[in-house]
């Protein structure tokens, strides 16, 4: 059971109900009617609490749980303890992740505007907007309806934000275009100067940074991430993006719809990554190339040059993955026959 300090389930929901939301199918027999009141892990779930088992590896867990109920594939039935009903789903991850948000769904907005936090009298405010203790909201600034600006956000002039989108505590928005349903978590940096400038005897001259930053919807962009607006085109992330905590995107770039960055990743300017990439946590990517849709680049890999679509790269710099295991799996090899050699 979550910490009630934070969290407050909705419900309880019958069985019935819960399939329906998960998209899983009720195990033959089960009551449909008996009701769950929580979510929770395995090791933790007592009776009327629902889980899920995804991993084969925690089969044994899935054994020894005293869950009520638990989301499992078709091939896991036969493992299941006496007693624990069973909802079939080929992605037992994916169907929690439904059942849980019936449980815990995002926080509605109060409407309430603090006091406290400024408001310019050209900004424009939705209906039903929260805007916290010590948020600013600049000069023609608008926010759309049902919005929530945490405390100490700054949304500066001109900014447009669409609606139901959350604003974190102590975000930075400037320059920027941000649509709806999008979740901006509290520290982030978006609309900033981009890197640019030139070089000369005299030293470095700054070019002045004239795009924006376009946020389309349903995107998430994690703690302490940084955007930079473009120098003239415009930085975009596309509809449906997931960007981890503290990475760092450049000017100009393009993430098209869908793509997924974990934590730590570099995208160096006028790099355009197109639909559905992944990239794993402290990537990086050198500017001006393209990685193609639906590629797959492994954590810590280092990309300078285009990438394919649908590839699979990983290394430094980045190869295709397989010729990357099989460099290291022959330096290894190597490494050991000399120490043998040397009588190490």
């Amino acid at each position: 059971m979550a910490d009630p300090r934070f969290y407050s389930p909705s419900g309880p929901f019958s069985l019935r109900v819960l399939a329906e939301l998960s998209g899983s199918t009720l195990a033959a027999g089960a009551d449909s009617e008996a009701m769950i009141r929580d979510v929770a892990p395995l090791e933790r779930a007592g009776p009327e609490e629902l889980s899920f088992l995804d991993n084969p590896r925690y089969l044994s867990s899935f054994r020894d749980s005293r869950a009520g109920a638990c989301i499992v594939r078709p091939r896991h039935t036969d493992r299941s303890p006496r007693g624990m009903v069973l909802l079939v789903s080929e992605d037992p991850y994916r169907a929690y992740a439904l059942a849980a948000r019936a449980f815990y769904p995002v926080p509605p907005s109060s409407g309430w505007i603090s006091p406290s936090a400024h408001v310019a009298p050209t900004a424009e405010i939705g209906e039903g907007s929260e805007i916290s203790p010590g948020a600013v909201v600049g000069d023609h600034a608008r926010v759309g309806a049902d919005c929530r600006v945490g405390a100490n956000a700054v949304i500066g002039p001109g900014v447009e934000i669409g609606d139901a989108t959350v604003i974190g505590t102590g975000v930075s928005l400037s320059h920027c275009v941000v649509g709806a349903r999008v979740t901006v978590h509290p520290g982030a940096r978006i609309g900033q100067d981009g890197f640019g400038f030139a070089t000369g005897p005299a030293g470095y001259i700054k070019m002045p940074q004239l795009g924006r930053v376009v946020v389309h919807d349903d995107v998430e962009i994690g703690a302490n991430t940084t955007i930079d607006r473009g120098s003239g085109p415009d930085t975009e992330i596309g509809a449906g993006c997931w960007i981890d905590n503290l990475v760092q995107i450049a000017h100009n770039v393009v993430l098209e719809e869908g793509c997924v960055i974990a934590a730590q990743v570099g995208i160096s300017g006028s790099a355009k990554l197109e639909r559905r990439v992944m990239v794993g946590g402290q990537a990086g990517f050198a500017g001006h190339l393209t990685v193609g849709a639906g590629a797959r680049v492994a954590g810590k890999c280092g990309v300078t040059r285009d990438v394919p679509a649908g590839a699979t790269i990983a290394g430094m710099p980045a190869q295709p993955i397989r010729d990357w295991h099989r460099q290291t799996v022959l330096l290894g090899r190597m490494v050991r026959e000399k120490g043998k050699r040397s009588g190490d």
